[in-house]
C-alpha cells in the first residue's frame, strides 16, 4: 500500500535470511527506481506508483484504465454546444458551425487522474448527449453507436505547473508539476473529430515510447 512504512533493515534481514548489507543495497536500488522513498528521521515508505502510458496506439482514458484492471468514471463539469475559438476551428477544419464542449474530471478507482476538455463537431455526432457519455467512453460511443471508426491521432505533450484551477480537482498542490497533453483525433475517413486538452498528474503518470534507429 502506498505510503506504508517498510520494516527495518534488521527485520528484513531476519525475515529473508540475508545480510543487512544486502538489504541496504536492495532498498537503495528501490529508492533509486522510485519504488520506495525515504523521509529523514521517519523511515522508508512505499512510493505511489506511476501509470505507464505507451505513446503508441489511439486509446481512451476508460480503455487505458480497463486494461490495467481499474475502474474508471467521470465527473462531468460542462456539456454544452458553442461556437469554437479560432484554434479549435482550424484544427477541426470547421466552417461557422457549433461544437460540443465537454469538461470532465477522470477518475481511476475513485482517485482523480486528469482534467479533460474536449471539442467535438456537432455535425459528426448530432445524437450525442451527456447521458451517453456517462454510460460509454466517447471512443466506445463512436465505434458502437455510429457507423464511423477512429483512424489516428496527433498528440503533443508539454510540462506545466498546476494553478488553483488544476490543483483542487486533481487533489494536488498548487505549483506541482503537471503534464498537458493535446490530441487531435481523426476518423478513418481522415476527418478530424475531436480536439482534446488533458491535464494529467505528473506524480501518477509517465509516458513510454519505443524508438528505433533508422538505417
Amino acid at each position: 500500500m502506498r505510503g506504508a512504512p517498510i520494516p527495518s533493515e534488521r527485520e528484513l534481514s531476519e525475515t529473508y535470511g540475508v545480510s543487512r548489507m544486502t538489504v541496504r543495497q536492495a532498498v537503495s536500488n528501490m529508492v533509486r527506481n522510485r519504488l520506495l522513498y525515504r523521509e529523514k528521521g521517519r523511515g522508508t515508505f512505499v512510493a505511489e506508483q506511476k501509470f505507464e502510458q505507451p505513446l503508441q496506439g489511439v486509446t481512451s482514458f476508460s480503455e487505458d484504465m480497463k486494461r490495467r484492471g481499474l475502474s474508471s468514471h467521470n465527473e462531468l463539469l460542462t456539456f454544452e454546444t458553442r461556437m469554437p475559438d479560432e484554434t479549435t476551428r482550424e484544427l477541426l477544419d470547421l466552417n461557422e458551425e457549433e461544437v460540443y464542449h465537454l469538461k470532465r474530471i477522470r477518475y481511476a478507482d475513485d482517485e482523480p487522474m486528469a482534467i479533460e476538455e474536449t471539442f467535438i463537431p456537432v455535425r459528426l455526432f448530432p445524437e450525442l448527449d451527456a447521458r451517453r457519455l456517462e454510460e460509454l467512453s466517447f471512443y466506445e460511443y463512436i465505434e458502437t453507436e455510429t457507423e464511423q471508426s477512429i483512424g489516428r491521432a496527433r498528440q503533443t505533450i508539454e510540462a506545466g505547473i498546476a494553478g488553483t484551477e488544476e490543483a483542487e480537482p486533481l487533489a494536488i498542490q498548487e505549483g506541482d508539476a503537471i503534464l498537458q497533453i493535446e490530441r487531435v483525433g481523426y476518423l478513418s475517413t481522415g476527418s478530424p473529430f475531436e480536439r482534446n486538452i488533458s491535464i494529467y498528474r505528473s506524480d501518477r503518470y509517465k509516458f513510454i515510447s519505443d524508438m528505433y534507429r533508422q538505417h
